[in-house]
């Protein structure tokens, strides 16, 4: 548990900082207009989706770092390869998704969704998708990191990303220091200018600090190693898919809450962040997981396995028990911290986000169970089965339960929000199965 701990809280904190962009231009935006804000919610639940679906392929890097480590515990040249060859893969996976973004406007018409919504959803696209690629380089260099148990160099760079993000959006979203007011459109390109500031500061801590030069990861950058960038896709896309699966039904649920109303959205937009942060703490535990359940699988020691896989379950479900209890009292003050009551047509977005938050807050404890087993399973590198989880969970009784109660049952977005909880609880259960079923299954090695 000691060790989990230690591990877990640098990469809890990280990933708070992570999401602290994204809450930092929901709150600037909220104190824009109602329609800013929900234009940048449905913009960035595009984004965020495929960005999602490249940090899965990414997140490889994780347990192959941690194995290689776990075989061979100075390992430097096969550390270099994977994280050269795990770059290369960013890169490979970015370029067809800014092609795609870019034509963002017509495919959201396409999608019914309102002309003025659309327009102005693209402008904010166009601008924050080049953060994808330095995106993905962080979390590539986040897990080499974690792989050598070494996560607070990312927990620095992730607190100096905030902090130069707030700055930034802030002149170009207000128009401050003379700057132009950009609104919705200096959003996005204070966020994708503050991401690749910070990839560039993760680059130099892995080149210039002692403890982690002697990779020289960028060493022979140009030399294809085919090998280990297979290796890199196939236990990557699988978990590229089911972060796909789990990001793009919460996409789906933004298109959903716009057929109901830009009240709707904007609500949405509000609950989904206070959820996001809770979430930090379970995704930071799992990935403290998938390195340790890694180390131990590397050495084939089956009770270093299970001591590292159930003390992580119990950490990460025990916290978002905690945080349930917590948006279920007091729902409207969490809220209010991201929406002006006062402002006109506030007060509506304000009463749907409590009632969504309701839901989200049943959801807490089904959400840190599947994104923890996810964790555990990925540590044993099992990443198939958890990505047919995600399809039938969010795909099928996600969507289809949520737009049931949405529409035909009457219950609009508190419906969607509800069909959202019974997917999570699906794909918890069928991934705990799968670990408990773990030595039977041949997932030992």
């Amino acid at each position: 548990m000691r060790a989990t701990l230690s591990l877990a809280w640098p990469l809890i904190l990280t990933n708070v900082t992570q999401i602290l962009i994204n809450v930092t231009d929901v709150i600037l935006l909220g104190r824009v207009s109602a329609d800013a804000l929900a234009a940048s919610a449905l913009g960035s639940s595009i984004v965020i989706a495929l960005l999602l679906f490249g940090i899965g392929l990414v997140t490889a890097a994780s347990p192959v770092i941690a194995s290689e480590i776990g075989r061979k515990a100075h390992s430097v040249r096969d550390v270099r390869r994977t994280v050269r060859q795990t770059l290369w893969a960013a890169t490979a996976i970015t370029i067809p998704m800014w092609i795609l973004l870019w034509f963002s406007e017509p495919l959201l018409l396409l999608a019914g969704e309102p002309a003025k919504l659309s327009a102005d959803a693209a402008l904010f696209i166009r601008a924050v998708q080049w953060e994808i690629l330095p995106a993905l380089g962080i979390v590539t260099l986040r897990a080499f990191l974690a792989a050598l148990e070494r996560p607070g160099w990312a927990l620095i760079v992730g607190i100096f990303n905030v902090i130069i993000n707030l700055a930034i959006n802030s002149v170009l979203i207000f128009g401050l220091f003379g700057a132009p007011r950009l609104g919705l459109l200096g959003a996005g390109i204070g966020t994708s200018i503050s991401s690749t500031l910070t990839f560039l500061a993760m680059v130099a801590v892995a080149m210039l600090h002692p403890r982690f030069r002697r990779y020289n990861l960028l060493g022979n950058w140009w030399r294809a190693d085919w090998p280990r960038f297979r290796q890199i896709w196939r236990l990557g896309f699988p978990i590229s898919l089911q972060l796909g699966f789990e990001a793009s039904v919460f996409a789906a649920a933004v298109f959903l809450m716009g057929y109901i109303s830009t009240a709707s959205v904007a609500a949405h937009a509000v609950a989904i962040q206070i959820a996001s942060m809770t979430f930090m703490v379970p995704m930071g535990v799992a990935q403290a997981a998938t390195v340790r359940v890694g180390i131990g699988y590397g050495r084939g020691d089956a009770g270093a396995i299970h001591r590292a896989g159930w003390s992580a379950f119990a950490l990460g479900v025990g916290f978002m028990a905690l945080m349930a209890i917590l948006i279920w009292l007091f729902p409207r003050p969490l809220a209010g911290i991201f929406i002006n009551p006062a402002m006109p047509g506030n007060a509506e977005v304000l009463d749907l986000a409590v009632s969504f938050l309701g839901i989200a807050a049943i959801f807490q404890i089904v959400d840190g169970a599947q994104v923890v087993g996810a964790g555990m399973l990925r540590g044993l590198h099992d990443t198939t089965m958890p990505m047919v989880f995600a399809a039938f969970g969010y795909w099928v009784i996600g969507i289809g339960v949520g737009t049931g109660l949405a529409f035909p049952g009457g219950m609009e977005g508190l419906g969607v929000w509800i069909g959202l909880a019974s997917g999570l609880a699906v794909v918890a259960l069928l991934m705990l199965i799968r670990w408990q079923r773990r030595a039977r299954l041949g997932l030992l090695g």
